[in-house]
């Protein structure tokens, strides 16, 4: 079967890879841009760990393909730093409150929080809980993840 050449801006960077019909974006994402901060936990979708956002919409890379992205703005964990290195309020936070233990599933878990605050800034609790639903974590409780997503939400509306 013959590769499909892709071209797409893949955090903030243009990039292009060939890609086998039927591979992953999560799989093209790490064997030919060298992106492995997503992980494939499950490969159906259900536990989050390769969550990317794609044109702004959070998805599970592992459900689309790597053709799906020609065109398209890919934002993976690698993205989520500032240019210069410092941290997103997001990252700083996880640190801060201790939100993550083996780090397996935080770059979904972060990469759907960005999603999150940027469609609502000012989540609730309730609100947090129910976005990360879609996002396993096999190690720790949710509590932490929850109280640092919040309180980077209040860092990012300069209300801390």
């Amino acid at each position: 079967m013959s590769k499909i050449h892709v071209s797409a801006t893949v955090n903030g960077d243009p990039v292009e890879f060939l890609a086998d019909p039927r591979e992953t974006l999560l799989d093209c994402l790490r064997d030919h841009l060298d992106l492995t901060g997503s992980k494939e936990g499950c490969g159906t979708g259900d536990c989050g760990a390769c969550s990317v956002l794609l044109d702004g919409r959070l998805v599970c890379s592992c459900l689309v393909l790597g053709v799906e992205a020609e065109g398209k703005r890919v934002e993976t964990i690698e993205g989520m730093a500032e240019p210069g290195g410092e941290l997103h309020p997001l990252q700083r936070k996880f640190i801060e409150h201790a939100a993550l233990q083996c780090g397996f599933c935080t770059p979904g878990i972060l990469v759907a929080s960005k999603a999150l605050l940027a469609r609502n800034p000012d989540p609730t609790e309730e609100e947090v809980r129910y976005w990360l639903a879609g996002n396993l974590c096999r190690c720790t409780g949710y509590d932490k993840i929850v109280r640092a997503v919040m309180d980077a939400a209040a860092d990012l509306r300069g209300a801390a």
